[in-house]
């Protein structure tokens, strides 16, 4: 997992995340080229100044001075064209990589198994796809190449200082040193302050998103006032941080100000009290030329200096985000998907042998759990909330991966199956049913381009959901808003239930798919359940008993065991039995209830 060193600038990381730039190389030699260019051409300008005031200007050489007054402005013409291919094609480069980046951390989360997500909130996992992602552009928009160019442009006027007038040069580098070390503590300041405000924005974006999402809870228990209370806290934090990097640029950028004048001053100062007269041009010396071109190259000494720091700023940002979007690169969390088998076609017979499971692997909530389903069969899982049944549909699915012992599909074990090929086999309708804000059809195909809309529309007319849709303003391309909340929840659950028939799996599997629902539509769900697992494997979680009296066979669970077995009409005639219990508790209180 990929871990900060502590240090002002982590190098690995660095060099990490320069390796996303191997196959855009030749536009990064070429902004690399663009910076060269622009060091060399702001230097050009100075330099034609200097000749212009003791060339031409003071010895009214007005030809000469025309001529290098031509060449300050093709220096400047390129000056522009090559600040223009800078900026452009190091920012190109820059949204080019996240959006690279972007798509493998996608594609990363989307294989992660379910343990992952029920241990990390939602609101940061969107921070660092989105926010930390687009952070880290700005490495190389402002950050890596801006900083590179500023040096090169640096060293080019030092040493160009140095040449004409080491007495000069020394006097603008004596203030380099209290830069230098200002710039140090600064970075090293504004690296942990940085960490502090992603830290305070992953907060905030989960605080945000979590109320949202669960408004109708806050509203119905009247909490308003107290999350109101709890968010401006956490938004007191958020400001806290980003004032404290505030105060840090508030200390070091007067000090740059402070520093670069005064340097300035001790040019102008020794200069003229040095400067030649100007009989004596023709000799070697102080001239005006000479401190007038000084003065302009102590500006574009210091200022590249001030603006590293600035520009290391968003270069540290965009490193800690980099960190935190690589620990979740680096993470292992996903299902091992090494199976090669994914057979066109299944029977569907799956067989559970002596299987244990827990989330926590010391703390087991399935145990020892064996049974088998024949192809076509419908098996009820029967028990109290917690017993275990959904455990047992999400280890099938393999989106939790069992502690001990097997499980098979026609014979094979389930590991042996790609994840592909084992889930494009199984169609899962949940209680909570999720869509996302888009058409009906498109909930239903998941836009499959095999599923065509004429074949949704035939399967709604076979399970018998066809008249529901239609009703609707557009039909099945009537868009139900996030997650669906224009529906009720029982239009939401025969949706599930097309868009599993449509994909013709082979294992069908109903997780509490009849619950919390009004009659009229408990009506339509049960036709269309007698109407999808015809002819394929089921396998029906349900506290509503009515709803598997006709499975082939129901597994009565309790504390991650299977305790009772058998049909309805064995299970109702056991004496103390647990199946019977239940029954009897639904049905045979209904009279007195109705009366």
């Amino acid at each position: 997992m990929a871990k900060s060193n502590g240090s002002a600038f982590d190098f690995k990381l660095f060099m990490r995340l320069l390796t996303f730039t191997r196959p855009y190389r030749g536009t990064f030699i070429f902004v690399a080229f663009a910076a060269v260019g622009l060091s060399v051409a702001g230097l050009l300008g100075p330099i034609f100044l200097k000749n212009t005031i003791d060339l031409g200007m003071l010895p009214r050489d007005y030809d000469l001075m025309l001529f290098y007054i031509s060449l300050i402005v093709v220096a400047l013409i390129l000056e522009v064209v090559f600040q223009f291919s800078f900026i452009y094609y190091a920012n190109w480069l820059g949204q080019t990589v996240i959006r690279d980046l972007r798509i493998k951390l996608f594609d990363k989360m989307m294989r992660f198994k379910m343990a992952y997500f029920d241990k990390s909130a939602v609101g940061r996992l969107t921070t660092r796809t989105i926010n930390d992602i687009e952070t880290i552009a700005s490495i190389f928009s402002e950050g890596m190449f801006t900083i590179a160019s500023d040096v090169l442009k640096m060293l080019v006027i030092a040493v160009y200082m140095l040449y004409e007038s080491w007495q000069l040069a020394l006097i603008s580098f004596s203030i380099l040193p209290i830069l230098l070390y200002a710039t140090r503590v600064f970075q090293r300041a504004m690296k942990g302050a940085f960490e502090d405000v992603r830290n305070q924005v992953a907060n905030l974006n989960t605080f945000v998103q979590e109320r949202i999402t669960g408004m109708k809870i806050v509203q119905i228990f009247v909490r308003e006032q107290t999350e109101y209370d709890t968010f401006v806290a956490i938004n007191k934090e958020h400001r806290k941080g980003w004032i404290k990097t505030v105060w840090y640029n508030s200390i070091f950028f007067p000090i740059a100000e402070i520093s670069g004048s005064v340097a300035l001053g001790l040019i102008v100062w020794y200069g003229g009290m040095n400067v030649v007269p100007e009989e004596a041009l023709k000799d070697s010396g102080m001239t005006l030329g000479l401190i007038t071109a000084f003065v302009q190259l102590s500006q574009m000494l210091f200022r590249p200096l001030r603006m590293i720091a600035d520009k290391f700023n968003t270069l540290q940002m965009g490193m800690v985000a980099a960190n935190r979007v690589f620990e979740i690169l680096d993470t292992q969390a996903h299902i091992q998907d090494q199976g090669s088998h994914a057979p066109e076609h299944i029977k569907g017979d799956i067989e559970f042998k002596g299987v244990r499971f827990g989330y926590i692997p010391e703390e087991p909530v399935i145990k020892d759990i064996s049974f088998s389903v024949e192809a076509g069969q419908t098996i009820a899982l029967v028990g109290a909330t917690g017993a275990g049944k959904s455990t047992i549909i999400n280890l099938l699915t393999r989106f939790y991966e069992i502690n001990q012992g097997q499980i098979d599909i026609d014979g094979v074990g389930i590991s042996e199956f790609s994840l592909a090929g084992l889930r494009s086999h199984i169609a899962v309708v949940l209680q909570d049913v999720f869509l996302f804000a888009d058409t009906i059809l498109h909930n239903i195909t998941l836009g499959d381009p095999e599923i065509t809309e004429a074949m949704v529309v035939a399967a709604a007319k076979e399970i018998g959901v066809h008249d529901f849709i239609s009703s609707l303003p557009g039909g099945y391309h009537y868009n139900v808003k996030e997650r669906g909340t224009t529906l009720s929840s029982g239009q939401r659950q025969l949706i599930a239930f097309l868009r599993a028939f449509v994909s013709k799996p082979s294992i069908l599997i109903l997780d509490e798919a009849t619950s919390s629902v009004d009659s009229y539509s408990e009506e339509l769900i049960q036709n269309a359940t007698d109407r999808i697992t015809r002819g394929r494997t089921s396998i029906v979680i349900a506290h509503r008993l009515a709803t598997i009296q006709k499975a082939d066979q129901i597994l009565v669970m309790e504390q991650g065991q299977i305790i009772e077995r058998g049909r309805h009409s064995e299970l109702i005639k056991k004496d103390q039995g647990h199946y019977k219990s239940l029954y009897e508790v639904q049905f045979l209180a209904e009279p007195d209830t109705v009366s």
